[in-house]
């Protein structure tokens, strides 16, 4: 966070002088903060203990260092301990005294955006034929995988995995003084193992490159380049004539997709046996079997209730279910994977919506089955009927509706041309370029415009990213989503023409306004979340990037789930790791395939934020938050202020197996909306914007900015763009 430079007297003149004497503890980690400290004269430790009471020195602070910012706005327990190493003189402010000049109103906040990963390539991946190896360089490539706790972090390798990496890997000669990677680098593709030499491993600290740590035979680097592509964190140069191993993120992500083939070539068996299926092409099944979405039953669930429409068809692989008509059992039905003992039921409902001949309630503890719903299907293949009659048929891809127009109901609207608009000030910024307040001359209706440099878009491989997002706006109409107007084309640009906002972003309204811990506001935002995820899974469409930088209000105080570039339309399973490190969920990590149960397991980890003011799985780097998302909810500590209600919800979403998580059970929507922790929640009057909004932001007028400040660190940079021919863009609506 940054106050601008016409507050600083008013901060100096309302600190006061604090001495403390060598050893004694300024803040202690546990304890409530309140004060905001900068070291004036002599030097402090900080020091951190862990949940096993061991404690690690991890900085030494001096002159000009300062800690305690976050109690400046919200009071919570210290992340450490800051002992003084000598005599030490401090500048202090309160909490109160802070909150009283008002400088929490004019705060800037840094965002987590530039720490959010995409699904772009930044250049063309370059993978090169494998190299020998000799049986030593193999057990060396080998105890530097299994070591490599990073990597075992993301996916826990077995001996086949680990063989198949050392397989597809080839040796690069590197001179000494090479940089191997650079810091800030786009193009992150590829981890190494060193197999002779040694590396230099720098980072820029104050401006300057400080030395972080020697590599030699047997260490590696670059692991985070499996994972996703992301700017790299560290230079790395040869110290001497080196020679390691590469290895690329996609044959890497490839080798861990393995497994879950293995698992959709056994669904294919199990539709094999469903004679209704008997007309689909091998390729039709297989695409099926992908599509198919796992789902976890308690004892005495009902899974198929009698006389209702049938929508869906289900095979249980795991567990036992009675089938009864008109309350009599007239069979039980069991399953067991490890045995390949699977039943199927509902299957006729693929064809048509007839009312459901019986009931089927779970018997056992627990049962698991496989879904697919008609209209997936149809989307998938096209009709079952059509299929059946139609043998000589030949596959077609799928797509996302065309525009998504038979999804939004649409009127027809007058064009609005972009020469009609005028610019009134900016919204904001981050990477591809800027968010704009643009008003129509004639009307006088403004509009948030969102111009992408095509430069920027071609460097970082996100074309098709660009075009989803289109497409995916195009398909929505909700209250609760920021709407799409129009689209504009230039040599340098692309522009979204779209719904404001101008209620301010509900990351800066929280720590403005210390909204952090009040349980009507977390209440209303993740309601508002909720309805707009509801709209997109209906359209199986995957939002992956929650968080309260990706939250607006309006001008009443309604949220408006905004930004799509990381939505995507997927029926089944899709493998890209992309979104905000702390919000991950373990699928994501594992790279293990992912449903739109990610986003409920975002949904947990945003609720537990705005109820406590951090993210559940919090850390220093990019591992360390992956290695708490794999421990699980249960071994977060949560403040004993917050409600059990909220603690049992928080919980209940985010549930390591996808299956598990609330809304994707039994009564789906409804277990979530009924959650006691809605207990009284008016849902229809809400999803008619009906509710008095907890919190109504200042908005004097259309044009009002007030809400709104850039981080002169977000602006864009400009990335000349030279037209390849190609078409890629001819979709989006030109500029004149």
């Amino acid at each position: 966070m940054r106050l601008s430079p016409d507050t600083y007297p008013i901060l100096a003149g309302a600190c006061t002088h604090a001495k403390f004497e060598a050893g004694r503890c300024i803040v202690t980690q546990g304890e409530e903060g309140k004060d905001f400290f900068i070291i004036s004269l002599g030097e402090a430790e900080v020091v951190i203990t862990s949940a096993e009471g061991q404690q690690q020195k991890v900085a030494t602070l001096k002159r000009g260092d300062y800690f305690g910012e976050n109690a400046l706005l919200r009071s919570e327990p210290r992340s450490a301990t800051i002992k003084a190493m000598q005599d030490v003189e401090t500048l202090k402010i309160s909490q109160d005294k802070f909150m009283e000049l008002g400088l929490h109103e004019q705060i800037q906040f840094a965002q987590r955006a530039r720490k959010r990963v995409g699904a772009g390539q930044a250049g063309e991946l370059v993978v090169k034929e494998p190299s020998p190896k000799t049986p030593a360089e193999r057990k060396l490539m080998e105890a530097t995988l299994r070591n490599n706790e990073a990597i075992n972090t993301m996916r826990k390798l077995d001996a086949t995995c680990i063989r198949q990496i050392i397989d597809i890997s080839w040796k690069e000669e590197v001179e000494a003084g090479k940089e191997i990677i650079k810091e800030g680098d786009l193009t992150a593709d590829y981890f190494y193992i060193c197999q002779s030499g040694k590396f230099e491993v720098y980072m820029t600290q104050k401006g300057k490159p400080k030395l972080m740590q020697t590599v030699a035979s047997g260490g590696s680097f670059g692991e985070l380049a499996l994972l996703y592509q992301a700017p790299r964190a560290a230079t790395v140069k040869a110290k001497e004539t080196s020679s390691v191993w590469v290895i690329d993120r996609k044959n890497f992500k490839d080798i861990l997709m393995k497994v879950s083939d293995e698992r959709i070539k056994s669904y294919v068996k199990y539709l094999d046996m469903v004679e209704i299926l008997s007309s689909l092409l091998a390729e039709e099944k297989l695409k099926m079997a992908r599509a198919l979405s796992e789902m976890h039953y308690g004892e005495n669930e009902v899974i198929i209730k009698q006389g209702d429409v049938g929508m869906s068809f289900y095979i249980l692989y795991e567990g036992e279910v009675s089938i009864t008509v008109d309350g009599t059992q007239k069979t039980r039905l069991e399953a067991s994977e490890e045995r390949g003992l699977v039943q199927f039921f509902g299957e006729r409902a693929l064809l048509n919506n007839e009312p459901r001949a019986a009931t089927v309630t779970v018997c056992s503890k627990s049962a698991k089955v496989l879904v697919l719903d008609r209209h997936a299907f149809n989307l998938l293949l096209g009709p079952l009927e059509d299929i059946i009659k139609n043998k000589d048929r030949q596959m077609k891809p799928v797509a996302p509706p065309a525009g998504g127009r038979q999804w939004a109901s649409l009127s027809y609207k007058t064009k609005i041309l972009k020469d009609d608009l005028q610019r009134v000030g900016l919204l904001g910024a981050g990477g591809f370029g800027a968010v704009e307040l643009w008003e129509h001359k004639d009307t006088g209706i403004t509009y948030a415009m969102k111009s992408i440099s095509k430069g920027w878009l071609v460097k970082t491989g996100m074309r098709q990213s660009i075009i989803a997002e289109k497409n995916i706006m195009s398909m929505t109409k909700s209250d609760f989503i920021i709407k799409l107007h129009e689209t504009y084309n230039s040599d340098q640009f692309i522009y979204f023409l779209m719904e404001p906002a101008l209620g301010g972003e509900l990351f800066s309204i929280y720590h403005k306004k210390g909204l952090y811990g009040s349980e009507e506001h977390a209440r209303f935002y993740c309601g508002g979340v909720i309805l707009a995820f509801e709209h997109l899974h209906t359209r199986h469409v995957i939002y992956r990037d929650l968080k309260p930088e990706n939250l607006l209000l309006c001008e009443k105080g309604h949220l408006k789930l905004t930004d799509m570039g990381l939505a995507k339309f997927v029926i089944g399973r899709t493998y890209t790791t992309c979104g905000t490190p702390e919000y991950f969920a373990p699928e994501i990590i594992a790279s293990t395939g992912h449903t739109c149960a990610v986003d409920w397991w975002t949904l947990g980890v945003l609720l537990f934020e705005l109820l406590t003011g951090s993210a559940p799985f919090e850390a220093a780097t990019p591992f360390q938050i992956y290695a708490k998302v794999k421990r699980g909810i249960n071994t977060v500590k949560f403040p004993a202020k917050l409600s059990a209600d909220s603690v049992d919800l928080i919980k209940a979403i985010c549930q390591k197996e996808p299956a598990d998580r609330l809304p994707m059970r039994a009564n789906g929507m409804n277990a979530l909306k009924q959650h006691a922790w809605y207990k009284d929640f008016d849902w229809q009057t809400f999803a008619m914007l009906g509710l008095e909004a907890p919190y109504v932001p200042q908005v004097k007028s259309k044009k009002d900015l007030r809400n709104f400040s850039v981080d002169p660190d977000d602006l864009p940079q400009f990335v000349k763009y030279t037209d390849d021919g190609s078409g890629w863009d001819k979709d989006f609506a030109t500029s004149e």
